[in-house]
């Protein structure tokens, strides 16, 4: 029979060796980024996944990403990382969940994901409210010259009132296109509403009867959008119609007063053909979130000219917004995992 002291070894041995086991059964996940802390927090106490993480607020070198995914069963991963056919190679036939801090996901190799099993969660909606604040700040800001207008006061240039000095483009009276009339383009036109604009014009694969009555929207080509909008916003998805899809025989048809915001992706538009566009006048003025690459080179052409507001990519960026991002990156990840419906999947 064994004594006291016997029984404590046994009980202590068996305690590590189930302490070991649990730890064998955890399965594995890697996370590219620091995320939001109310996101961190889920992940930590689910008690079903050990947590290998890139701890920084920089992107994760691509070595460090493909040693990373090796044999995980889970990746959480932001917009800027590059999932492609050498990560999913490098992570191997374990992965079976893959987590974006996202709604967009064009930065995933969908096809290679598809046909490996691999299920997909996005963070779509939560971002909706924050991204079209940002576009009628950015419009506004564009539109009404505010970053020049502080640099004058800055830099002495302020001497007198004068009457046509940094004079802009109101809303008031205006006709405004909306270039993707998805949850974003619908919230933008709700925010814009009240400015006192006279019409709204919108595009896309098909019309929403439903959602444009509300503001009284009409349907209309791309070119008769781009030739009858005094503002033209960008908020569609990037897809192969999309990409590079305002180029310079778009430009060309918008007034010359008309002023340009991108917030949805940097692709959609050609950069090149819009330096042209605002250089030789042919639109008074461009405002991004967006652009290709990011972040974009300090001394790229677009960010020598005053009437190009370039912002970095910080349309969800209130601090509500991303933690709430980050809770629903990390439970369609811990759901995934655990063979469960997820909150947000990405139907392939």
């Amino acid at each position: 029979r064994a004594g006291p002291s016997r029984v404590g070894f046994l009980e202590r041995f068996g305690g590590r060796r189930r302490m070991r086991a649990a730890a064998r059964q955890l399965m594995k996940v890697f996370v590219t980024r620091r995320i939001p802390p109310e996101g961190q927090a889920v992940l930590a106490q689910a008690g079903v996944c050990s947590v290998q993480q890139w701890d920084s607020d920089e992107p994760i070198p691509q070595s460090e990403l493909l040693a990373g995914v090796a044999g995980k069963d889970g990746l959480l991963c932001l917009l800027s990382d590059r999932i492609d056919k050498e990560v999913l190679d490098a992570a191997g036939p374990s992965l079976k969940v893959i987590s974006t801090l996202s709604v967009g996901y064009d930065h995933l190799a969908m096809d290679e994901i598809k046909k490996r099993g691999i299920r997909v969660g996005y963070t779509p909606d939560i971002l909706t409210d924050a991204t079209a604040e940002l576009t009628v700040a950015l419009l506004l800001a564009t539109s009404r010259r505010l970053p020049e207008s502080v640099e004058e006061v800055k830099n002495g240039g302020w001497t007198t009132w004068k009457p046509l000095w940094m004079c802009g483009y109101g809303l008031s009276g205006s006709t405004v296109g909306i270039i993707g009339f998805g949850r974003i383009g619908q919230a933008v036109a709700h925010r814009l509403k009240p400015f006192g604009v006279k019409k709204f014009l919108y595009s896309g694969r098909h019309p929403k009867p439903e959602a444009a009555a509300e503001f009284g929207a009409e349907f209309v080509p791309l070119a008769k959008l781009a030739e009858a909008s005094d503002f033209v916003i960008v908020t569609c998805s990037l897809t192969p119609d999309t990409q590079g899809m305002c180029n310079w025989d778009f430009f060309c048809k918008m007034k010359k007063t008309a002023v340009f915001i991108n917030t949805s992706r940097g692709a959609v538009v050609n950069q090149d053909d819009l330096y042209d566009a605002l250089v030789k006048g042919r639109i008074a003025a461009a405002g991004l979130d967006v652009t290709t690459p990011e972040p974009l080179p300090p001394a790229h052409p677009l960010l020598s000219l005053k009437n190009c507001v370039i912002l970095p990519h910080i349309g969800s960026a209130t601090y509500a917004t991303r933690n709430t991002m980050s809770v629903l990156a990390a439970n369609n990840l811990l759901a995934g995992l655990k063979g469960e419906s997820m909150p947000s999947e990405l139907k392939l």
